[in-house]
């Protein structure tokens, strides 16, 4: 086996970003190596409950902001990768609702929250009523009102063996990354003593950025870490739910994605403002008594009396913002032959590969003399977490 490989982009990081821009590279001609320490989309990519935002969720308050524009045209991306005619070919991928929705529970506050959403987002908002409501909220005792939107949430483990496929024989299991230097500047990185020389190197490795950056003795950029705090609920009672329930705040009181588990039951993923906050603070059972207490709230005629319990940790990683805030875009900086980004949401990993292709292009690099990759040793694909919880 060679011990030096050379290729044109080596990848660090084999979440939904890397896997997708890697797809995106090979597809424009482009050699490429991707590097994953542990499983592919086994740190955040695996936890995301799967939306493709297209910003409402961001407009809230009543007015469209930075983010809410910048992710806009994201479902129209992926429905035509789904559909098998986009810039990726994703047919196959599973599709778990072609709509989320805004739920808002009756009260004052979230009836005007629903209503300045629907302006908001400009004519992608569509009251449903009836049997056109989700399963879980079509209940003689709901009186809340529904706004379908046109987004749409994804199974995200399928969604990872897809792009796995898409790579080839690209992928490369790798622990131990050291830097290559040629007169005093980076042309390579060496992973488990394999020396890979690239014309550009991506670090997509989300809060494994930090770690690769001090690796690298680059200071620049920052990385912030936004905790979340979700909760599984699974149970024999439970109905198909993809829904934001409206609080009078600019956050969703409760974001609740429903996922299909191998023994045939459905399981609710329960994020938004009930993750956030003093949800840091509480500890895995009172977190659930908390959820409980919401669900009960919000949703008395769904039996949970045989359901199962069990909360999650995520840490959303993200270029650091002043008030850590969360950024509009996806983020890509470079220095040299290093280029560091984080798409700071699944949604937005079109627009990362775009802004990676764009610097390509900016710096003249093509399609060069790539090795001939011998067999490498392949990360293995993460399990969904609701088989690892429960």
């Amino acid at each position: 086996m060679p011990t030096t490989l050379s290729t044109d982009v080596l990848i660090i990081g084999g979440g939904i970003a890397g896997l997708w821009l890697n797809a995106r590279l090979r597809k424009e001609g482009f050699a490429t190596i991707l590097v994953e320490s542990a499983t592919l989309g086994g740190g955040q990519s695996v936890k995301s409950q799967g939306i493709i935002h297209g910003g409402a969720k961001y407009a809230l308050h009543g007015a469209l902001t930075g983010a809410s524009e910048a992710i806009a045209d994201m479902p129209r991306r992926w429905r035509e990768a789904l559909a098998g005619n986009g810039e990726l070919d994703l047919s196959g991928v599973g599709l778990l609702s072609d709509a989320h929705y805004l739920w808002s529970p009756g009260t004052i506050a979230g009836n005007l929250t629903s209503f300045f959403a629907s302006k908001a987002v400009r004519g992608r908002v569509d009251q449903v009523k009836g049997d056109q409501l989700p399963p879980a909220l079509q209940h003689a005792k709901f009186k809340g009102k529904v706004y379908r939107l046109a987004e749409l949430v994804l199974d995200v483990p399928s969604l990872i063996k897809r792009l796995a496929v898409l790579a080839g024989d690209s992928l490369l299991a790798g622990q131990r990354i050291e830097p290559l230097f040629e007169a005093g500047k980076l042309s390579g990185l060496c992973v488990d003593g394999r020396d890979i020389r690239a014309q550009r190197i991506v670090l997509s490795a989300g809060s494994g950025n930090a770690q690769l950056l001090q690796t690298l003795d680059i200071s620049q950029p920052k990385q912030q870490l936004r905790p979340l705090h979700m909760v599984l609920v699974k149970g024999p009672t439970l109905k198909p739910l993809y829904a934001h329930c409206l609080g009078g705040g600019p956050k969703p009181r409760v974001t609740v994605t429903t996922h299909p588990a191998a023994d045939g039951q459905w399981v609710w993923y329960l994020g938004g403002d009930i993750a956030e906050g003093d949800a840091m603070d509480r500890d895995s059972d009172a977190q659930i008594k908390a959820a409980q207490k919401e669900l009960g709230d919000l949703l008395p005629w769904v039996d949970l009396s045989n359901a199962q319990w069990a909360t999650l940790r995520v840490d959303r990683a993200e270029p650091a913002q002043s008030g850590l805030v969360r950024p509009d875009n996806a983020f890509l900086t470079d220095a040299g032959s290093l280029l560091v980004g984080w798409p700071t949401k699944l949604a937005l990993a079109p627009d990362f590969a775009d802004r990676v292709l764009a610097t390509l292009k900016r710096d003249g690099i093509t399609p060069g003399a790539a090795s001939e990759l011998p067999d490498l040793p392949r990360p293995a694909v993460a399990e969904p977490i609701w088989e690892s919880v429960f």
